[in-house]
């Protein structure tokens, strides 16, 4: 992978019963942007981008993170997309991908990833 790539996010969530407001938290590498359809080629990458299973009620997205609140998030394997473009090259190590029932903080999970390299 190198600076200037389109990512394509997808993350999966094994339910065990169904939830209201679920967050997902999902890390950016530093100096990534998330793709988020304001125009021209970025409309088409970020229309390419949203499949999945699911998708959030409210999207939040910020330089450290992508975050999709579910109101409703049912039981069984769900999944979300997101593209991202990177835009420094470095080895990235990001924290876990987080998972969480809003109301009930006892409720979570997270999973780590994996380094990211990426190459000028």
């Amino acid at each position: 992978m190198s600076r200037g790539d389109v990512i394509k996010v997808r993350i999966t969530v094994d339910a065990p019963v169904d939830r209201t407001w679920v967050v997902i938290e999902d890390p950016l590498p530093a100096g990534a942007s998330i793709i988020s359809g304001g125009g021209g080629q970025s409309a088409l990458l970020a229309a390419q981008a949203q499949g999945g299973s699911v998708w959030p009620s409210y999207i939040e997205r910020s330089h450290g993170a992508w975050r999709g609140y579910f109101g409703w998030l049912p039981q069984g394997r769900a999944s979300v997309e997101y593209a991202i473009r990177i835009n420094s090259a470095g080895r990235f190590n990001l924290p876990p991908t987080r998972v969480e029932a809003m109301y009930s903080p006892e409720i979570h999970a997270a999973l780590p990833n994996r380094p990211l390299d990426v190459a000028p």
